[in-house]
């Protein structure tokens, strides 16, 4: 399968675009609940540490055949950056994640901005994705449903995978 390049995605309320450092100061009030951490391991990341995380995304993976798209997620209502979804996608094969701020949850972005992306993927030739979801985010286990995942018996650092076949 060829490489993948993130381009915008537009679904009814959001637009995903590219993730860029320009958006690292924004990025950081969005993702600076210590509470979104609880699942995904970590700490909230400064605007300058988000900066030279984007720097580094943006410049790709460096292995060849391995595409790294990443999108900042604007509610397009009001004009804001509400979270992010990203997709490694190698040998055919996406794996998938996102993550919402505390601020917005509970409003269906999260899912949107999944379905948008798994559709996307599928666009560009993607045959299946896949995402890992900690047991007890019931939460994400709902947008991975939603996105068209079902859960597998397969684990992977504690986490369940989650997977679609498009193709």
């Amino acid at each position: 399968m060829r490489g993948v390049e993130a381009g915008v995605i537009a679904t009814r309320r959001l637009t995903l675009v590219p993730l860029a450092a320009q958006y690292a100061e924004e990025m950081a009030e969005v993702l600076g609940d210590p509470d979104l951490h609880a699942f995904i391991g970590g700490a909230p990341r400064t605007a300058q540490e988000l900066r030279a995380r984007y720097e580094r995304l943006a410049a790709g993976s460096g292995e060849p055949g391995v595409s790294w798209c990443n999108w900042v997620v604007r509610l397009n209502s009001a004009d804001r950056l509400t979270g992010t979804v990203q997709a490694t996608v190698a040998g055919g094969q996406a794996e998938i994640a996102w993550v919402v701020g505390r601020p917005w949850q509970g409003r269906g972005i999260a899912t949107e901005a999944a379905r948008g992306l798994v559709g996307w993927l599928g666009e560009q030739g993607v045959a299946a994705v896949v995402a890992h979801v900690h047991p007890d985010h019931r939460a994400s286990a709902a947008v991975a449903a939603a996105a068209g995942l079902t859960a597998t018996d397969e684990w992977h650092d504690g986490e369940m995978r989650w997977r679609l076949i498009i193709r």
